[in-house]
Parts: structure tokens; sequence; C-alpha cells
């Protein structure tokens, strides 16, 4: 219904090439997501402002001076060229004249305790990384983006890869008695393995799902508990799937395609497969 409506507003035509976009950006590299987007908006100047709004990118860390402590940079923490950091709820670089987007005082204590929440759950599940946890005001109720960035660096046969976790969950008081939490997850995922037999090799992309939940009203620390198991459960379910379909499906088909020695039974389908690469080849020559 919402998807109707914004379609409807926004034409046919602006709507097509939109949509064009944000598939084009989900099917390119995670590691050129900045370079390609800003391509994407000097080809569509006017779709600018919505291109950077949905289309996910790779987190980036910034350090708090206070406290010497990382927190995620992003679209929900910045006003101007500066960020909030949720340790300090300062501002860095400080902003002039302004004292910036902040969340109500209820929910800014509410932002507080996630953060400490969220840090020891970082810290048991990924061993490591940054995350950060902002809130901001609704009318019917609030929003909040739970976020993890994790690198890797030669750790496991991997050179360089990082795992970038962007929860965003929505809030909304039905009726006074009942709260409806929406939440929607993407995960980027972005992996580079050097090998000398092998090469180099860059494995990359995105998924995204969405999942609702609903619990009666309460006080301002049972959203806590609600939106951690949420986001939990998520997680589990996301990183099942991108490894035992995801991972598991790009290794079965890399394998079929490079292995091409007739004599091991196993690599029949790979030399099968090369000899009619071949032959197709040879008859679009001809044809030419």
């Amino acid at each position: 219904e919402d998807h109707f409506c914004w379609v409807s507003a926004m034409g046919d035509a602006t709507h097509a090439r939109l949509v064009s976009a944000i598939n084009l950006m989900r099917r390119l590299p995670p590691q050129d997501t900045e370079k390609n987007l800003h391509g994407l908006c000097a080809l569509l100047p006017d779709q600018q402002e919505e291109l950077f709004q949905r289309v996910d990118q790779p987190l980036k860390v910034g350090i708090d001076p206070t406290c010497n402590m990382g927190y995620i940079e992003c679209d929900y923490n910045r006003d101007g060229d500066s960020f909030r950091s949720p340790w300090s709820n300062q501002f860095f670089p400080p902003l002039e004249g302004d004292e910036g987007f902040m969340p109500s005082g209820p929910l800014r204590e509410l932002e507080d305790k996630f953060n400490t929440v969220f840090d020891a759950y970082r810290n048991l599940y990924y061993e490591g990384g940054v995350g950060s946890v902002y809130l901001w005001d609704l009318d019917t109720g609030f929003a909040g983006a739970f976020m993890i960035r994790k690198d890797v660096d030669r750790d496991r046969g991997v050179d360089k890869g990082s795992w970038n976790a962007i929860h965003i969950v929505d809030v909304a008081d039905k009726h006074g008695k009942t709260v409806q939490y929406t939440l929607t997850t993407t995960i980027i995922l972005e992996l580079e393995v050097l090998h000398p037999d092998a090469g180099s090799v860059k494995l990359g992309g995105y998924i995204t799902r969405k999942s609702e939940a609903n619990h009666p009203k309460a006080d301002m620390d049972a959203h806590i508990p609600h939106i951690g198991s949420l986001i939990e459960n998520m997680e589990i379910n996301l990183r099942r799937q991108v490894d035992e379909l995801y991972v598991q499906k790009t290794r079965e088909v890399i394998n079929k395609v490079r292995r091409l020695d007739p004599k091991n039974p196993h690599d029949r389908f790979g030399a099968g497969l090369a000899a009619d690469l071949a032959t197709a080849m040879a008859g679009r020559a001809t044809v030419e």
C-alpha cells in the first residue's frame, strides 16, 4: 500500500528510472558503492536525494575523542558534515551555532541504554567490530538504526573483508494497547582473497529481509528486550542463509566452471561446460 502511494506520487517514468538505478546498484560490487552512487546521481540529478536515502552503503567508523571509542557514521546521525556520537551525544567536528538534530530527552535515555546493551551483544557475537544505535522521534512512536561493522584482515584465508549489518526498526503505537515493531535488515558483505593459484577473488553482495512483531504496550525499557530479540533472530537467520546458501552456491558454481580435468569424474561437468562454450563461440565466429 505504501509502495503504491509512493509510485503514484513520483510518476511512472520517474519511478521506472529510480527502480532501475536501485536494482543496478544492488548488482554492483559493494566495494564500489560510493563511486557508483555518485555516478548515478550525475545521470539522475533529480533523483539524488531518493538514491542516497534508498541505497545502503557500507558503514564508516569514526572515533569519539572524548572517550576514544568508535562509532558508526551514517545518515542517521549526520548533520551537515558532522556526525553525532552515541557515547557523548556530541557532534564531531563540532557544529557552529547549532545543537544539531537530537532525540527527545526520554528517547535519548533509551538510546543510551540501547548502546550499552548493543555493545555487549556486538562483543559477544562478533568478538570485535564497532556498533552504534541511533533513535529519532516519529508522530506514531519512534524509529531506530542499529548498526554493526566488523572488518577482517588476513584471517581464516580472507585477506580483506567486512560485514555490515544495518537494522532499521520502526516502533508504532497501535491504539494505545499494542506496540508494533517493524524490522528491516540489510547485510552488506565484502570479501577479498588473494591466492597464488587462483589470483584475486572478490565476493560481495547485499541481502535484505523484513520481519514484524507485536507486543502489549509497557514502559520504555520494555522496548530493549523486544527489539533485541527481533534483531538477534534476524541475524541468526541471515548468517545461516549467507553461509549455507549464497557462499556455498558461489563456491559450487566456481568449482564447476574452473575444474577442467576430463580424467577426474568430478570435473566432467567443468570439461563439458568448457566444450559447450567453445562450440558456441566457434559457431558465432562462423556466423559473423
